[in-house]
């Protein structure tokens, strides 16, 4: 497996962002961290080499990057707007930066998909959401699509903005909304073991069904954990049985 690890200076968040790469082939996977972690979070879980098979035999190419949740919710010292604004400038590190190089190191007709857990699969269905023009699919695992969870109840513009739980009910502009529905990826997994929240799951898949969106949502049952055990399983069988 190629593997190739890369960055740059971001000038959208004025810091140095790395980002690594398998493989050389195929769409492009990209992968969002969960809470407090890095770049290199799903290689140190194993998770990169469950997805080998599909690397290996060219039918993608995963990027994985770093959040700065660590700068923005999880931050005690910042003030709540500081946060807020924080996310919002490492959404357009994302859609500005990150989605270019995706299609630089790849070609202008690669489709991207994203996919996270827990945190990362908040961050995954709204960067998706937000730009379904850029992004063509997401995979979330063992999500909860409210932000305030995360902002502890707080709400500013930004929070209500990545939140989808929030934004999604009131969105009503055509031309995003018939992108997304153009997706044949909106893919909800979750558990039902401990520490999974398969309500909250249940709750954004109604939400995307009253606006007439395809998606699935999938309980794995009570043997599936809030852990990577339960990510190592539930991604390869996405792309196994859904691609």
């Amino acid at each position: 497996m190629n593997r190739k690890i890369f960055g740059w200076y971001s000038p959208s968040l004025n810091k140095e962002m790395p980002i690594v790469s398998y493989g050389d082939y195929g769409f492009a996977l990209l992968l969002v961290p969960t809470a407090a972690a890095d770049f290199l979070e799903y290689e140190r879980f194993q998770l990169i080499d469950s997805l080998a098979p599909f690397i290996n035999d060219g039918k993608m190419k995963v990027f994985s990057i770093n959040s700065v949740n660590n700068e923005s919710w999880l931050n005690n010292d910042m003030t709540n707007w500081d946060k807020s604004h924080r996310h919002a400038q490492w959404n357009q590190y994302i859609y500005d930066e990150v989605i270019p190089h995706i299609k630089n190191e790849t070609s202008p007709e690669t489709p991207i998909f994203i996919s996270g857990a827990s945190f990362g699969a908040l961050h995954s269905m709204n960067l998706f959401l937000k730009r379904p023009d850029l992004i063509n699919g997401v995979i979330a695992m063992s999500g909860v699509y409210d932000l305030t969870y995360y902002s502890n109840g707080y709400m500013d513009d930004n929070v209500y903005f990545n939140s989808p739980q929030h934004y999604m009910p009131n969105l009503t502009d055509h031309s995003i909304l018939e992108n997304i529905r153009r997706s044949n990826h909106i893919h909800i997994l979750t558990g039902s073991g401990a520490h999974e929240d398969p309500r909250a799951g249940g709750e954004f898949a109604k939400v995307l069904y009253e606006k007439g969106i395809n998606y699935e949502f999938d309980n794995w049952g009570e043997n599936y954990k809030h852990d990577w055990p339960t990510w190592r399983d539930m991604l390869p069988n996405v792309f196994a049985t859904r691609f």
